[in-house]
């Protein structure tokens, strides 16, 4: 059976009716069922992550933390052959292995909350490479039963491709109605234009106040001579004091003939203290992206308590991304099986998110087996009672 002929099989085994529900528009409609993802939304999102280096950092943790799995299948031939080819198969002809095609695959579907795939076969129609496919070349369009999706290729169109069973996509938290997905970023270009707004001031202030500057004033006194030759003197005690300001190799005094006085320009005020509003704007960005703040390298108070807390709410959102994902790593190694002729269904194994898992898990065990022994021990007491 073919790559082509299998999925046609599964698509044809339970046919979609039209949604009842999906509103008429007419000749509106006909542009409403189309969602281009190379919007401006999206390019504010890619550079969010090129300004504020926290949110960088969580969506690269986070892929880090979700993204290590394992492929097994119940024939062990074939899962040894699928092992070795996903461990070197091409992706996007710049680096290699599944995880590399995942790790991006989850990277732009947690900045843009939809990620595209593509399966490319050989000439001879053998599994060849993965591709991450840019967002900007393709378009989503509403198909006629008002249910399925069809990725067409740029514009608006029926630019269809050629093997759309090849393709995949995932969205992240789609609204009703909506074909695309919601990124994980979403409601933080407000809060990060302030943390930005924030950090430029802060750079101005000491631009201003942090690199000392001098006012130099000379007073002329009442007689005439002195009066007659004040420029004379305002522009050579202003020379002698920019030699003694821009030497840097020695130590150059300043002398003055006059009522001279010198004072620091921006000396006598004080610089807010930004630490407040950042951290509110910090707390804001990193609750958003659920990661714990000890992992971004914050050192704000917490108690061993929430700690064990956080790291259980960080792995029920590490669970909800691999959730998303397994099914794209499932039609990716069972179309290298359909490929090679084996009729197997593959299996994702995903690791242990942290060390904490385990012994958690080793501990749950451990209670279970004490409690199962005990049972059974009064158990066997009262029998002979």
């Amino acid at each position: 059976m073919g790559i082509k002929d299998f999925f046609a099989k599964k698509q044809s085994a339970s046919p979609v009716a039209a949604v009842q529900t999906t509103a008429d528009r007419g000749f509106l409609n006909t542009f409403q069922s189309f969602a281009p993802l190379s919007s401006a939304q999206l390019r504010l999102y890619r550079e969010l992550r090129n300004t504020v280096p926290i949110i960088d950092a969580a969506i690269d943790k986070l892929v880090r933390l979700v993204c290590a799995f394992s492929l097994k299948c119940d024939n062990a031939q074939a899962e040894e052959e699928m092992k070795i080819f996903f461990r070197s198969v091409p992706v996007g002809g710049n680096t290699k292995g599944i995880e590399a095609f995942i790790s991006t695959y989850l990277d732009e579907l947690l900045t843009c909350g939809t990620a595209v795939g593509e399966i490319i076969p050989t000439v001879s129609g053998t599994f060849g490479a993965l591709y991450n496919t840019r967002l900007d070349d393709i378009v989503l369009k509403r198909n006629e039963n008002g249910f399925d999706i069809d990725i067409c290729l740029g514009g608006v169109g029926e630019n269809l491709p050629p093997n759309p069973e090849l393709i995949m996509m995932s969205v992240l938290n789609p609204s009703p109605g909506h074909l695309e997905g919601n990124s994980l970023l979403k409601g933080l270009p407000f809060v990060s234009s302030i943390l930005m707004k924030i950090y430029s001031t802060t750079g101005t202030n000491f631009d201003r106040a942090g690199n000392v500057r001098y006012a130099v004033t000379y007073r002329p006194q009442n007689d005439a001579l002195d009066k007659a030759y004040a420029k004379d003197r305002a522009l050579q005690i202003a020379s002698e004091w920019s030699k003694a300001m821009n030497s840097s190799s020695s130590v150059h005094d300043f002398v003055a003939v006059g009522d001279v006085q010198i004072k620091a320009i921006g000396a006598d005020n004080q610089i807010l203290d930004t630490e407040v509003p950042v951290r509110q704007m910090l707390e804001q960005i990193i609750s958003k992206t659920g990661l714990p703040p000890f992992m971004l390298g914050l050192t704000w108070s917490s108690t061993e308590r929430m700690s064990a807390q956080q790291a259980d709410i960080l792995t029920s959102e590490l669970e909800h991304y691999r959730k998303i994902l397994e099914p794209v790593i499932l039609k990716i190694a069972n179309c290298y099986l359909r490929m090679n002729g084996y009729t197997d269904e593959a299996e994702v194994v995903w690791d242990d998110i942290c060390l904490q898992d385990a012994v958690e898990t080793a501990k749950a065990r451990l209670y279970t087996a004490q409690a199962e022994k005990i049972e059974k021990e009064v158990g066997s007491v009262e029998e002979k009672l």
